[in-house]
């Protein structure tokens, strides 16, 4: 006995839509999409309704205004005459600086870690598993301020490396650590600098070719190139030859002692560290966790074979267990990346202004948009946590197992 589910073709009935399969999916479909957009028109509609009725509508002519505020860590030009528009710029550029610095650290140290802690030294596998343990449990609240307060309270002052009096004294006679940030130099760019520059990203593009060959040519032939050295050459040398023969035309600018406080250089403050440092450090814990997992999911006949061929270990583990071991890694690592970008926004307790502290903050209380902030506050973080996803699903696609 057969059992039809689709009806012939060219005899359509309405009650088809709900009965054929052909159909089911696609009403089912619409008729969410429907139930949606009447949830969010009447969201929308009673919105507006309770706007006019307290003589309020929403605009976002406020951006044009002048902040009248300061911005103590900026990466562009600002005053307290700018508009509310290059405030809350102001506040993005510094939320995507914490946020990639964060995320570069953070891999590193998690990187690291996940490898160590499968480490057959017990002192340094116990180690790395008190570092997991001890930092994935605490919230990263606590540890932002405990950096803060290391930051403030611990270090000694400017006034500390005056003179002959001075308790304390620069690292190389160029970084000073203070109690308001750590002071560096700064590159003084002359004519030339820019050929230096595209140098250096040529040599550092030139660096993952090489790599990319020299796997290629392993896997497809067997032969293999040295690794590191090559690396090595390829990253300084040219840069170098172009540096000198340019005529050195990039130099420093060392932070100076004059009157209360350090001149010149650049001013990494405080409480961008502690926010860089806190994040870092929190979720490194839970991607080394990430990278455990990945590493043991590969079989350990993987690793027992190549060592078979003769590959020393360090090849073992780049050659063989990690490109395996990052279809398992990359999809929680883009929600450790996603939860570092927002989690960026805690910033405002150390006082470092990022989006959340300039738009969601000062601006918000001064004009009293709290609607259009919110909004566009929300839309900032949809965007770049959007962004940063869509950006590793291409890898997380481009190294996943692709079927014949």
């Amino acid at each position: 006995m057969t059992t039809l589910t689709d009806a012939p073709e060219g005899q359509f009935r309405l009650s088809m839509l709900l009965s054929d399969t052909r159909y089911r999916s696609l009403t089912l479909q619409a008729i969410a999409a429907i139930a949606l957009a009447l949830a969010i028109f009447y969201l929308g509609n009673n919105v507006a309704k309770n706007l006019a009725a307290l003589g309020l509508n929403i605009n976002f002519e406020f951006l044009g205004a002048p902040a009248g505020y300061d911005i103590n860590q900026r990466l562009i030009e600002y005053t307290s005459q700018s508009s509310n528009f290059r405030a809350a710029l102001v506040g993005i550029l510094n939320t995507l600086l914490v946020a990639f610095l964060a995320c570069t650290m953070a891999t590193i140290i998690g990187v690291l870690a996940g490898v160590l802690r499968l480490s057959n030294n017990w002192l340094v596998r116990k180690l790395m598993s008190f570092y997991v343990e001890i930092f994935r449990n605490i919230p990263v609240l606590i540890w932002i301020i405990i950096i803060f307060t290391i930051m403030t309270a611990v270090l000694p002052g400017p006034r500390a490396f005056r003179g002959d009096d001075a308790t304390s004294s620069m690292l190389f006679d160029a970084i000073a650590f203070t109690n308001r940030g750590i002071y560096i130099p700064a590159p003084v760019w002359g004519a030339g600098s820019l050929v230096v520059v595209l140098t250096f990203v040529l040599s550092v593009i030139g660096v993952f070719a090489y790599r990319r060959y020299a796997t290629k040519l392993l896997y497809d032939t067997g032969r293999l190139l040295p690794m590191m050295w090559p690396s090595i050459a390829i990253f300084f040398v040219p840069t170098l030859l172009v540096f000198f023969v340019m005529g050195m035309p990039i130099g420093l600018e060392y932070p100076e002692l004059k009157g209360f406080n350090f001149k010149g250089g650049i001013k990494i403050g405080g409480p961008l560290i502690a926010i860089w440092f806190a994040l870092s450090i929190y979720t490194a814990a839970f991607i080394a966790e990430n990278v455990r997992a990945g590493i043991q999911a590969v079989s350990k006949g993987q690793t027992e074979a190549a060592a078979a061929l003769g590959l020393r270990s360090g090849r073992i583990m780049s050659l063989v267990v990690l490109p395996q071991a990052l279809r398992v890694i990359i999809p929680p690592l883009i929600s450790n990346y996603l939860n570092i970008t927002k989690n960026s926004s805690l910033a405002i307790l150390v006082g470092y202004a990022d989006v959340t502290a300039t738009l969601g903050g000062i601006t918000l209380n001064q004009t009293g948009r709290a609607i259009e902030c919110v909004l566009l506050l929300m839309l900032f973080y949809l965007v770049i946590s959007l962004s940063i996803s869509a950006v590793i699903n291409v890898y997380n696609n481009a190294i996943k197992l692709k079927e014949r």
